[in-house]
């Protein structure tokens, strides 16, 4: 042991923390105090410059070195009722929760413990002096989520709304309120659906599911592409829910006959979100669909969009191309429309004219014209188009293709000096060739006209924080097959506080690149079959979809299930 190293651990907090952290030996210790005896720097300062520490060690070292107490903060570790003596939107504010009472302390959990002002307001709602301490935003986050979720305040609304003789007169009462959807003072039909839509972002959910049911209002959240069931509203509580939120989108709320379609802005946490609502007349009352777009996700990056080096190499090439057509391919909800708005924000260039025509646009993007379809006043995909062509563009994106007269001008424009990006519904790459065929058009202008196809997935990535090692099974060993790599170690999810228990944490996209060359036009051409212009591709170095998917298990990304739910893996 360094001599005088129990006096330092003694008297300094800090260097402590480091130790129990493991984060330094007792000589790096020494060397950062002698250099803080001999510069006059403070310690916590030279342990930030130099040292890489995580979320918990800051807040730990930090905590240290203004002499307060550090909390590993918990949800389960706070009483329900101290927790809901600040509200939600202090919570959410100050990235602070209340731990416990005595007489009249209240010690609160702080991501940030020296924030006066936080401290001041909390004072003053609850009559109590505040004892601060530390803990990791993350923690405090994850506490507030428990404690005010959005079925917990579904509870006491439910006990504090009339259920009864309390229905909403053609919306009088709610539209004065469309602005004040956060509003401290609003009702509790207002209050409801609020935390209904902050329940969503807070999820990270892509899609908010209100739907009747015999007996209640079920609510589902979409989280990385699998729907988990929420909470149950009475259904005696349903007209007034299903009311609020047509008024907040600008809706009929008198017409519930026929679909209808809206919009809401709402600023959460600092951020902007869209929502998109949609409305359903079904058996038993309306259903409404909000798709959650968050405004504040900045500009499209293709290397954070397509991570494989090679996958990201391959549709840099094809982009640089200054005219052909490039389709992206798969399923709905797959991700094609992020890919496409990141290969738009590589070519959007002061030189470049782009034009889009989407249905719906989702995004809007800077120093691009966006179209929106609307077939009931005539403008489809075919005559917007039409009026594209005469606008002088360089780059064209097309929503997707669905018909002949969609596809026809399509090509025509690739062949015609302009970079045309567009979609289509196949399972892989080499399909969307047989489908152009098959919709009307020659083989031989899809040969000349075609750059390339990029088929791709979304598969969830594993929690960081709990995925675990295991051996794999039977069945995963099937999937990933007999070579070496099939016999490492392979991980597999858990569940934990910070992912919800679901065991994963986001999406990430796999990709199938069929870049077309010479051979594979002529095999266009000559009407070969979609599964010989894929070999030909395999030859050519393009990884399947299946290969892509397989090399995120075996880098311990995502599971073999995962990809099982995903990928075809059985054909490759």
């Amino acid at each position: 042991m360094v001599q005088g190293s129990s006096d330092m651990n003694e008297h300094d907090p800090i260097i402590d923390v480091l130790l129990s952290e493991k984060v330094v030996d007792e000589a790096q210790a020494r060397a950062m105090l002698d250099r803080h005896n001999t510069s006059g720097e403070s310690l916590f300062s030279i342990i930030k410059r130099e040292m890489s520490l995580d979320e918990e060690q800051s807040a730990k070292v930090a905590a240290a070195a203004h002499n307060i107490e550090f909390v590993n903060l918990s949800p389960e570790m706070i009483d329900p009722m101290v927790a809901h003596l600040i509200s939600q939107e202090v919570a959410n504010r100050y990235g602070v929760i209340p731990v416990k009472r005595e007489g009249r302390e209240l010690t609160v959990a702080m991501g940030s413990p020296l924030d006066l002002r936080a401290r001041d307001e909390i004072e003053l709602k609850t009559g109590y002096k505040v004892v601060p301490v530390a803990a990791t935003p993350h923690a405090i986050h994850q506490t507030i989520h428990y404690h005010f979720d959005v079925a917990s305040l579904t509870k006491q609304t439910i006990a504090s709304m009339r259920l009864k003789g309390d229905a909403v007169e053609e919306g009088k009462s709610l539209a004065d309120k469309g602005d004040r959807l956060f509003g401290a003072d609003s009702d509790p039909i207002t209050k409801l659906v609020a935390s209904i839509i902050t329940g969503g972002i807070d999820l990270r959910a892509s899609d908010i599911h209100i739907e009747p049911q015999e007996s209640d209002l079920r609510v589902r959240y979409r989280v990385d592409g699998l729907l988990r069931r929420a909470i149950d509203i009475p259904a005696s509580a349903q007209r007034e829910v299903i009311s609020q939120l047509k008024v907040l989108a600008d809706m009929d709320i008198s017409e519930r006959r026929i679909p209808q379609d809206g919009h809401i802005t709402v600023r959460h946490e600092e951020k902007e979100y869209d929502l998109r609502v949609s409305s359903l007349p079904a058996v038993g009352g309306e259903k409404i669909v909000l798709r959650i777009l968050d405004k504040n996700a900045g500009r499209w990056s293709l290397d954070r969009v397509v991570t494989s080096a090679q996958d990201n190499e391959r549709i840099r090439n094809l982009v640089a191309n200054p005219y052909g057509m490039i389709l992206l391919t798969g399923p709905t909800g797959c991700g094609k429309t992020t890919t496409l708005y990141s290969v738009l924000q590589l070519v959007n260039t002061p030189e470049r004219n782009i034009v889009t025509v989407e249905d719906p646009v989702e995004y809007r993007l800077p120093g691009i014209t966006q179209v929106q379809v609307k077939p009931v006043a005539g403008v489809t995909f075919a005559s917007t188009l039409r009026s594209i062509l005469r606008q002088d563009p360089n780059v064209i994106l097309i929503g997707e293709i669905r018909d002949l007269e969609t596809a026809e001008i399509a090509i025509s424009a690739a062949l015609t000096g302009h970079l045309v990006l567009s979609t289509l519904h196949t399972n892989d790459a080499a399909g969307a060739i047989s489908r152009l065929i098959s919709i009307g058009i020659p083989p031989f202008l899809v040969a000349s006209a075609l750059l390339g196809i990029v088929a791709q997935r979304l598969v969830r990535t594993l929690c960081p924080k709990c995925k675990e090692l295991h051996t794999p099974g039977e069945e995963e060993r099937k999937v990933i097959g007999n070579e070496p790599a099939a016999k490492q170690r392979l991980f597999r999810a858990k569940g934990c506080n910070h992912c919800y228990g679901s065991g994963y944490l986001g999406r990430k996209s796999v990709y199938e690149i069929l870049c077309v060359s010479q051979a594979i036009k002529h095999m266009i051409g000559d009407g070969r079959s979609d599964a010989t212009i894929k070999e030909q591709a395999i030859v050519e170095g393009m990884r399947t979809l299946r290969t892509s998917a397989l090399e995120e298990v075996r880098s311990g990304v995502t599971t073999a299930d995962e990809i099982m739910r995903v990928v075809d893996v059985k054909s490759g």
